[in-house]
Order: structure tokens, then sequence, then C-alpha cells
């Protein structure tokens, strides 16, 4: 099947990674990939991952008192949400791709 947005994701992915930032690349490329985030991120990460909306100011506050940049906070955000919606993209396909072979053979 024939993805009209890979190349786009593609350069999203590219720009993440590789693309100049605040953020150390280890750790936006840590993030992407669902890994263990610094200890000083990780309350946010988890946030970010899995509840979003819940972000609030007193999240970005504690972080700014840890010693992070609004970019390296941005570039942090970023990364999270990219490997999250990879996550959820991952599995509704799967969902999709099951319910086509289950009709193949149906």
């Amino acid at each position: 099947m024939h993805d009209p947005y890979a190349e786009r994701m593609r350069r999203l992915r590219r720009a993440i990674l590789h693309g100049e930032g605040a953020l150390d690349p280890a750790v936006r490329a840590t993030l992407v990939a669902g890994g263990e985030p610094p200890t000083s991120l990780a309350a946010y990460v988890a946030k970010v991952a899995r509840h979003a909306y819940r972000v609030t100011s007193d999240d970005i506050s504690a972080l700014r008192t840890s010693g992070y940049s609004e970019d390296q906070i941005f570039e942090a955000t970023i990364s999270v949400a990219l490997h999250a919606a990879l996550e959820r993209l991952d599995a509704g396909l799967g969902a999709v791709r099951a319910v086509a072979e289950e009709d193949k053979g149906a």
C-alpha cells in the first residue's frame, strides 16, 4: 500500500532527530524511540506521552526550575509527541490490517 505521507514523516523525523536544537540530540533520539528519559524529564515525558491534555504551566515551570530552557522543553515535547503519535498510528494501522485480513478469510 502506498503511503502518501511517508516522505513528510521522514522529513519530520529527520528534523526532530538531526536538526539544530537546544536539547541534546541523544536525548531527542531517546525520546523519539520511547527510551528511558533523563530523570529530570521523566514525569513530564510520561504525562505528554499518555495524557498531554493534562500538562500545565506548573509542569513547564518545574522543568525551567530544573534548568531546561523553553527551546529544550519544546524539543522534548515534540520528540515525545512524535513517539506517541507513531505508536498510535502503528496500532491503528495494525487494526485496519487485521480487519482486512479477516475480510479476506470470510
